[in-house]
């Protein structure tokens, strides 16, 4: 199958342009910049430079459409939130390709926190109580309701600005900084105790072909993932199972729980692939985005793949005691930027780290920025969507206005 990867920047998208090649598949790779290290990786056909989702939505899509008419592609799997732009030209894109991904109104009301919170509750999911707030004076109160808080916005990702007065993140990030309004909501909830489990799955009309339920055992500044361990997938399987089936979901698809001391409490959605893709062997990829009729795959617990280039930048900047732990680790286990066979993705890695000004190896929210620049959506109309998306996204911001001060 030709098959195109878009966003070939992140860590999960050379993950996905390797496995689907080793797995037979033609693959190629676009990106907004030419030096995304997943557009150089030996497994690709050929790669391209596309205009930017985010500034230049109309001819992303056009040139996504070209590349498909001209390589014949088949399968367009986006690898961040450029979705939310393909999904938006289904239609047109639909008579060319096929794109990996839900309608724009399902990846929308699975990427807006405040409307996932929803979501849950109507169907009776575990999710810890939540305020959605408009405006300082709501955050104000809402702090003032749980003596153990944990706050973060409604389009958020990758663990930055987060608000929490318990635990490694506690005053990171200032109540006075945050300013939340009716278009940029926050959600408030009680700190929930318990480690941090992930997961990641292929869905085809609301059926799980592959999944994996994941840890991160090491993080960046104790909130983006840099070393990952499978665990379980059971328990998270059977959540994620009820949601897609309800949705009809198609695509890539990862949750964020906690796993409290009651069972695990559902805390965000993205509707895109995460790191549990570079915990999947090829097959298990492969056939989980490729074949909808496929049996479903878990990912067996013990796995362990790392960022070593992550890694190693954190062990220089972490107490003395505790480096040769990381160096242990850096010898010892697997990671999915380390290569003999496919060396030219790591050395346009550490240009990737330069692309955004503000790029710094010890500002993790700079380093955030650097990977997800112009590829993100927080929940502005986007040219060419459809009237009925349109009044979609108008109908989440009067329920998110409708929810402040209210819990969910």
């Amino acid at each position: 199958m030709n098959i195109l990867v878009t966003s070939s920047r992140t860590p999960f998208a050379i993950d996905l342009v390797r496995k689907l090649g080793r797995a037979g598949h033609e693959v190629y790779a676009a990106d907004s910049y030419v030096a995304a290290p997943g557009s150089h990786s030996r497994y690709l056909c050929g790669h391209f430079t596309f205009a930017s989702a985010q500034d230049e939505p109309e001819r992303f899509v056009a040139d996504v459409e070209r590349t498909c008419r001209e390589h014949a592609i088949e399968l367009v799997v986006p690898a961040f939130e450029e979705a939310f732009y393909l999904a938006v030209a289904h239609e047109r894109l639909a008579a060319v390709t096929r794109v990996y991904t839900a309608p724009f109104a399902t990846l929308a009301r699975l990427h807006d926190k405040s409307s996932f919170q929803r979501l849950c509750v109507e169907n009776g999911l575990p999710v810890p109580e939540t305020v959605v707030v408009g405006s300082d004076e709501e955050l104000h109160t809402a702090l003032g309701r749980f003596p153990r808080y944990f706050a973060r916005a409604a389009f958020s990702r990758g663990g930055i600005s987060l608000l929490t007065n318990t635990g490694p993140l506690a005053g990171r990030l200032d109540p006075g900084d945050v300013h939340p309004s009716e278009t940029s909501p926050w959600l408030v909830q009680p700190f929930v105790d318990g480690p941090m489990n992930c997961s990641y799955s292929t869905v085809h009309d609301g059926r799980v072909t592959a999944h994996c339920a994941y840890r991160a055992p090491r993080q960046w500044e104790h909130s983006t993932g840099i070393q990952f361990e499978s665990v379980d997938p059971e328990p998270t399987l059977a959540l994620v199972r009820r949601i897609v089936e309800r949705l009809g979901y198609t695509g890539q698809v990862s949750f964020d729980f906690v796993a409290a001391a009651d069972g695990l409490k559902l805390i965000e959605c993205n509707p895109r692939p995460t790191d549990g893709v570079l915990l999947m062997d090829d097959e298990q990829l492969a056939r989980g985005i490729t074949a909808p009729q496929s049996e479903l795959s878990v990912v067996e617990p013990g796995r362990v793949v790392q960022l070593d280039w992550a890694l190693l930048a954190q062990a220089f900047d972490e107490p003395l005691h505790e480096m040769p732990g990381s160096f242990h680790d850096l010898v010892h286990l697997r990671s999915a930027d380390r290569g003999w066979n496919d060396l030219v993705p790591q050395l346009y890695s550490f240009l990737a780290l330069c692309h955004h000004e503000r790029i710094s190896l010890k500002e993790h929210e700079g380093l955030f920025a650097a990977m997800s620049d112009d590829i993100c959506w927080d929940g502005a109309p986007i040219p060419g969507m459809s009237a009925q998306d349109a009044a979609l996204l108008s109908a989440l911001e009067s329920e998110r206005a409708g929810t402040a001060t209210g819990s969910g």
